[in-house]
């Protein structure tokens, strides 16, 4: 398995809805497709928005991930967030979320970002450990959400 993340473009779109669909689906949530057709759309059209890897392993698709881009006043400049990191099952546990991991940083790192966040559920403690290992670390603060539209899931 030669693995490797690639910058993802307008014709992976139907791709990123289906491994949206699997990520979201583990969580028991069901997938608005349209939502996240829309959503992809934006994001691949601007990327002063964010980026999208797909994920590959020789050369099938394994996964993806999203880097939001934002602006801190904490951080005094931009500011990033991993929206999305999903790993397919069959490839978990070979080395390709520290890859993908890697390829954000460096992106951050490329474009001035002073910070990079994330999201991860309290019960995940394999992606807690992976996030560990990379330099993540938990703060004294606890994310709070006002939602001003409906979310791309349906749960």
């Amino acid at each position: 398995m030669t693995p490797r993340l690639r910058a993802a473009g307008p014709d992976d779109r139907a791709l990123l809805v289906e491994l949206m669909s699997e990520f979201y689906a583990e969580s028991g949530y069901e997938l608005n497709r349209r939502h996240a057709e829309v959503a992809f759309s934006n994001l691949l059209a601007d990327e002063q928005l964010g980026l999208i890897w797909v994920i590959e392993a020789d050369p099938e698709p394994a996964g993806y991930v999203v880097l939001t881009l934002g602006y801190s006043m904490e951080y005094g400049g931009r500011d990033g967030f991993i929206d999305d990191l999903f790993i397919r099952q069959t490839f978990r546990g070979q080395g390709l979320g520290k890859l993908a991991l890697a390829k954000v940083r460096a992106a951050c790192e490329e474009r001035g970002v002073r910070a990079l966040h994330l999201e991860v559920g309290r019960d995940n403690d394999a992606a807690h450990s992976l996030y560990r290992q990379a330099g993540f670390v938990a703060t004294d603060r606890q994310l709070l959400t006002l939602r001003l539209a409906d979310p791309t899931h349906l749960a």
